[in-house]
């Protein structure tokens, strides 16, 4: 982690900096992350102003005023002695702020002292969209918070949701209270606890956030459906993290998904991949109409890489990963998780997505008779140094309607907009946007759900591969139940019985489909 940093080497200081760093609107001091480097290595000696957390993997103390980048969170500003030399500043506040670099030189004796005015290049707060990281492992005291809250100012996160993470031994970053009680709010920024767990190597990683208490059966740990229902009583939303793909949780998502215990699926993330937008599973259940919120975190600190490998949109830290959900009230946590539950969101590592279908947003369903027609619109936004876009893109039932690139007419790395009039609708859809920028950058929304004289938008080309790929998934959960593992993580087998239940009632609901969806 970040100790492992090689830094510069500082003699003893004759000079000092002082940084400050407003904000353009508002003129106010504002949390930023700042990286201060000499000769291309960070400086050794940190300002008694960082915001420090206790941070690492399994809930060790592996990264303290560092991130793993070697940059640090400040409130505002700081003051740090240092020796006269030439020194490179990077200020940096999430997605929507315009990244700032600056080259300073200390002369001996020398108390230098710079303002720095951070700019937005849009504001989506103002739109009424804002931007959560679903996926955070840091534990928390009450005495956390403010610092947590930097970082969330700093990166300009309006909702980070703190995971008490679990496996079958034991847990790791406990939360001190779930719900209400263990929200943290300073204006339109909020901290919220929630959890992962259940986490087993062959059904996935479960998700969970928004329910007043955190849920874990020990001596039922593999019923992951037990988990759901309990957290659904208490107020929660339930999904599966890393795209459902590592630690086989196509497997949990097929068994729980299809018997409607899903609600979200985490759709963008740098930990399976470099490339964080993978949508096979999600097309999966959506082709077979189960609607999923999109949503997207960065598994801090575990996914990414230091300031030693990879691009920076790529470096371990929050909201390197997020969702933006849309918020037609004044932002509150009630309002934010009942907008989440809605499906109005969407997922990017930079790129800014709009998109409706007849004027309804993603998670909307829209009725039709036979024979109407739908406008769908998408528009990427993004910022030409900093998020500069590629290609923009809507899909229905994974297949392009349309697509446009930064080389058509009217078109630009800064803004790609697209309109399509579908004149007659036969059967139902679900539709929705995406688009790539520069690099790994990628955005995606949840789709909106067309229907046509009452029936689904599940897709009647891909059912009959998909429910045929569900029975695969079924049957290799059924080849773990016969496999007695002497490694002590496997313990599927032990669950047999009830895993077994489980697996009957989801053949039961692919034979239903199968009856139900598929043209004879």
């Amino acid at each position: 982690m970040a100790q492992k940093n090689t830094y510069a080497q500082i003699s003893k200081p004759s000079g000092s900096l002082h940084i400050a760093v407003r904000d353009g609107k508002t003129g106010k001091l504002t949390a930023v992350r700042v990286r201060l480097t000499q000769g291309g290595k960070p400086i050794k000696t940190l300002p008694k102003e960082v915001a420090a957390v206790s941070y690492g993997l399994w809930d060790h103390a592996d990264g303290y005023r560092y991130q793993p980048d070697s940059s640090f969170y400040v409130p505002g500003q700081f003051t740090l002695p240092l020796p006269p030399g030439t020194y490179q500043l990077t200020l940096m506040k999430g997605n929507e702020y315009v990244n700032q670099q600056h080259t300073l030189v200390i002369k001996p004796n020398q108390a230098l002292q710079k303002t720095y005015t951070l700019t937005r290049w849009i504001n989506m707060g103002a739109r009424g969209w804002y931007s959560a990281d679903d996926h955070i492992h840091i534990r928390r005291s009450p005495g956390e918070n403010q610092s947590l809250m930097n970082w969330l100012q700093a990166e300009d996160l309006n909702v980070g949701v703190l995971l008490k993470m679990g496996d079958f031994w034991e847990t790791y970053y406990p939360q001190y209270a779930f719900g209400e009680q263990g929200n943290y709010q300073s204006g339109n920024y909020l901290l919220t606890a929630g959890q992962e767990d259940p986490r087993t190597p062959e059904l996935g990683h479960a998700l969970g956030f928004g329910a007043t208490g955190a849920v874990r059966y020990k001596q039922d740990y593999y019923y992951y459906d037990k988990v759901f229902d309990e957290l659904h009583k208490r107020g929660g939303l339930t999904g599966y993290a890393h795209q459902a793909e590592s630690f086989h949780g196509y497997r949990g998502l097929t068994l729980d998904g299809l018997r409607r215990k899903v609600d979200m699926l985490e759709l963008l993330q740098y930990c399976v991949s470099d490339q964080p937008l993978r949508t096979e599973q999600y097309y999966h259940m959506l082709d077979l109409g189960f609607p999923l919120t999109a949503t997207a975190g960065s598994d801090f600190p575990w996914c990414g890489h230091d300031h030693d490998h990879g691009p920076p949109e790529q470096s371990a830290r929050i909201g390197n990963a997020r969702f933006y959900t849309y918020l037609n009230k004044p932002f509150s946590y009630t309002a934010w998780k009942e907008a989440v539950a809605a499906g109005h969101t969407f997922v990017t590592s930079g790129p800014v997505l709009t998109f409706s279908v007849n004027d309804a947003l993603p998670g909307d369903r829209v009725a039709l008779m036979k024979g109407s027609g739908l406008r769908i619109r998408a528009e990427a936004l993004g910022h030409p140094g900093q998020t500069p876009l590629d290609t923009l893109e809507i899909i229905a039932h994974g297949r392009v309607l349309g697509r446009v690139t930064k080389q058509d007419s009217g078109q630009s790395t800064g803004r790609l907009a697209l309109t399509i009039e579908l004149p007659s609708v036969a059967h139902g859809l679900w539709i929705a946007a995406r688009c790539y920028g520069k690099s790994r950058q990628a955005a995606h929304t949840t789709p909106v759900y067309v229907s046509v004289d009452g029936d689904g938008f599940h897709n009647p080309e891909s059912v009959e591969r998909y429910l045929t790929l569900s029975e695969k998934y079924l049957r290799e959960l059924e080849q773990e139940l016969e496999t007695h593992h002497d490694n002590p993580e496997f313990r599927a087998w032990y669950y047999k019985k009830g895993l077994k239940t489980r697996v009957d009632e989801t053949r039961q609901v692919i034979s239903e489909l199968r009856n139900k969806l598929i043209r004879r």
